[in-house]
């Protein structure tokens, strides 16, 4: 994956919408082309705060606060490698906090994940159909 596109590339649809994400999240990690993602995950996250966005969810000063309050409740010598984490943490409290997911639809979407993970053999992709079937 080129580290700087997401998996549907909607977001290389609208540069407004990144690079005001980047004006507004200073410590998002970038170069001179935009967002760098180690992961596709990081990706698919950063696509997801910003979808969430446009659609009226919330605002991006709400998101920059949650996502700051992240990142700074993980102390000032936290590894820049968990940029990430600490977006993906904000946007699940904010996806709770705004009633678009509640608590226990977020756990049992994750612990499907995680069921997936297990039962997909090393170096195929991960399908949540995994979860279900055991493989």
């Amino acid at each position: 994956m080129d580290r700087h596109s997401t998996t549907s590339g909607s977001m290389s649809s609208d540069p407004n919408s990144v690079a005001q994400a980047l004006v507004n999240v200073r410590s998002i990690p970038k170069d001179q082309d935009g967002p760098i993602f180690r992961e596709p995950w990081e990706a698919q996250a950063f696509a997801m705060a910003v979808s969430l966005h446009r659609s009226g969810a919330f605002s991006w000063t709400e998101w920059a606060a949650a996502l700051s309050e992240e990142i700074a409740a993980a102390g000032p010598d936290d590894p820049a490698e968990n940029y990430y984490l600490h977006w993906l943490a904000a946007l699940e409290k904010m996806t709770h906090t705004k009633g678009i997911i509640d608590e226990a639809e977020r756990f049992e979407r994750k612990s499907a994940w995680e069921r997936a993970a297990r039962a997909t053999p090393h170096g195929e992709p991960i399908e949540l159909s995994n979860a279900l079937t055991g493989r």
